[in-house]
């Protein structure tokens, strides 16, 4: 049969590029090997043009693998953003389980560990579809993903349940995170883009194209407009931003020294705090002294020195019986903070001879450096001998060591009287009220949870000289949060960390912000038109185009391009009488490996 003769160097070109199309390729074998186990040329495939890149089995699995990706990344989001409150989680569970650990942060690891699984799992995926080729996930793989969604979903569940104010803290993390979880979303749309593009024009079916380009184009605008409901205080103009809010030691300063202890607060004092906070309840002898739980398990070694009283109540211990205490040593076997490694050997020292302090020696402490105090009273348990003068003893103590203007009182229980035997006190409140009700009440300060912050409501109790104080805010995010809104005080566990920051992490004109929204969505734009149009270039000219009048899908034709001409094989069979004039009669080629 006569065959159309090509000088030798065409052949080799045509060689060359089926050899760099179809044979094995380094990066895509490490790709499919590493997402399906498939290490081998011969056990996958591509998707050709027209079909679908996977089985519907693995269309499923696919499906799956992006809702894990979100929903993993929203637990992640939400558990790392929870990081102000791990402290209270992990002393919640050592009241439940009775011993410590610190499950905070091993929950972190292990959602950490699993998204980025799913992350790289899905990085492979979406390389496997830019490269054309089929997808097939290992059977290890589901079950990972299996894995990773049921952790997500059920730890999602039961902390929704257990600490639901967290999800409050989560919106207003997006206060502070919005403008770049929203720059990283434009990115991650315009980077799908490229196998959504290769795909789109390889379809032969106008129905599936229509699906996928309006599913696409539908994610994307509304990536591009979910800044229209963005709302943040650390978005305003330029001079309009107020002092830093001072700083309050919660309990001290509890990451460098046993909480509630003397040494806890002069650690406060030397960080630079303007105020100290502290709970008090008052012993069976009628000394008021400093503890925030109603036990005494958790701070002190009673289990040792009392091992069958370990369950009464602190206030049923005479004030000789809690000197015995050591207050102290928890801190430092436990690390509730991990911070107990950065402490020097003169402060271990210290930390592990710390005793119960009273409310006279705390007070001390704060005439001495001139802060002010703030402290939670609690009131003795029925049966107590000061379960009804609790509050009249509290009260001598106080002015009988330290000027009354210093302290916020904060116990709501005979206010009134209170505030007729002492009227220098600044009464503060624990609860939102009126305007009409607070200044009734003589109320000069509230003092609320950093979940109820709101620049409105500050902005109204400011406009009739009533302070507002967050607790218990150690992140500096939510201290950056707090300074915008314009709150004048925050309560602390980190006091040496806040009291470095000189300026909000973030903050920005609305100009600017406007400005970085749009060309961020602009460049998204042209990137991903020029991706489209880039594919639309490219598949015009490949094998079995859909757009082609040259292609034959069906038939016995196919054709290549070269880089100087067009040729055009004939997979020619005995059925065949001869083949085309001009065209080349395509042979098997075999390559030894």
């Amino acid at each position: 049969m006569p065959v159309t003769r090509l000088k030798l160097g065409k052949l080799k070109v045509v060689r060359r590029q089926l050899l760099q199309r179809y044979e094995h390729q380094p990066f895509v074998s490490c790709l499919a090997g590493l997402y399906g186990c498939q290490w081998r040329r011969y056990q996958r495939a591509r998707a050709q043009p027209g079909e679908c890149c996977c089985s519907k089995v693995e269309c499923g699995s696919f499906g799956l693998l992006i809702l894990t990706f979100f929903l993993s990344f929203v637990f992640l989001y939400f558990w790392s953003e929870a990081q102000n409150d791990y402290n209270d989680f992990d002393w919640f569970n050592f009241g439940n389980l009775g011993f410590w650990f610190p499950w905070s942060l091993v929950l972190l690891i292990v959602a950490a560990a699993l998204f980025t699984y799913i992350a790289l799992l899905l990085v492979l995926a979406v390389c496997l579809l830019s490269e054309g080729q089929r997808l097939y996930l290992h059977w290890s793989h589901k079950s990972g993903i299996v894995v990773t969604l049921a952790f997500s979903v059920t730890a999602t569940a039961i902390l929704s349940d257990l600490w639901s104010k967290e999800w409050k803290t989560l919106l207003l993390s997006l206060q502070v995170t919005a403008p770049y979880l929203h720059v990283a979303a434009v990115s991650l749309m315009a980077i799908l883009s490229w196998p959504i593009a290769l795909h789109f024009f390889r379809m032969n079916k106008k129905v599936r194209q229509v699906a996928v380009l309006g599913l696409f184009l539908s994610v994307l605008f509304s990536v591009y407009l979910v800044p229209l409901g963005m709302y943040s205080p650390c978005i305003k103009e330029a001079g309009t931003l107020g002092p830093a809010p001072t700083l309050i030691g919660h309990r001290g300063a509890p990451m460098l020294a046993p909480e509630n202890t003397v040494m806890s607060f002069e650690k406060a004092v030397e960080a630079g705090g303007e105020g100290l906070e502290t709970d008090v309840t008052i012993s069976s002898d009628g000394v008021p002294f400093l503890m925030h739980d109603s036990t005494l398990k958790r701070t002190t070694n009673i289990a040792e020195v009392f091992p069958n009283r370990t369950h009464l109540d602190a206030s049923m211990f005479t004030w000789t019986e809690l000197q015995q205490l050591n207050a102290g040593d928890w801190f430092l076997s436990r690390d509730p903070f991990g911070t107990v490694s950065s402490l020097s050997a003169a402060d271990r020292s210290q930390a592990q001879n710390q005793s119960i302090p009273s409310l006279a020696q705390f007070l001390e402490v704060a005439a001495r450096s001139g802060r002010l105090v703030l402290f939670d009273l609690r009131r003795p348990p029925h049966g107590h001998p000061y379960s009804q003068s609790y509050i009249n003893t509290t009260l001598q103590v106080v002015q009988a060591h330290i000027n009354s203007s210093q302290v916020l009182w904060l116990p709501s229980e005979d206010r009134d009287q209170v505030q007729a035997v002492d009227p220098d006190l600044q009464q503060t409140s624990g609860e939102k009220a009126s305007i009409q009700e607070l200044t009734d009440g003589h109320i000069t300060r509230l003092n609320l949870h950093y979940s109820t912050m709101s620049q409105q409501q500050i902005r109204k109790y400011q406009s009739v000289n009533i302070s507002t104080n967050l607790y218990v805010i150690s992140q500096p995010w939510l201290y950056t949060l707090a300074w915008c809104a314009g709150a004048q005080s925050v309560t602390t566990n980190s006091i040496h960390v806040l009291s470095n920051i000189n300026k909000p992490l973030f903050l920005m004109t609305p100009e600017e912000y406007s400005l970085m929204w749009i060309l961020t969505d602009v460049v998204s734009a042209f990137l991903v038109t020029a991706i489209f149009i880039f594919h639309w270039w490219r598949e015009r000219g490949l094998p079995f185009w859909s757009g082609s009048r040259q292609t034959h899908e069906n038939g016995p034709y196919s054709k290549f391009r070269t880089d100087s001409a067009e040729i055009i094989c004939v997979h020619w069979s005995p059925l065949h009488s001869e083949p085309p004039p001009g065209a080349l009669v395509s042979l098997p080629l075999v390559f030894n490996p």
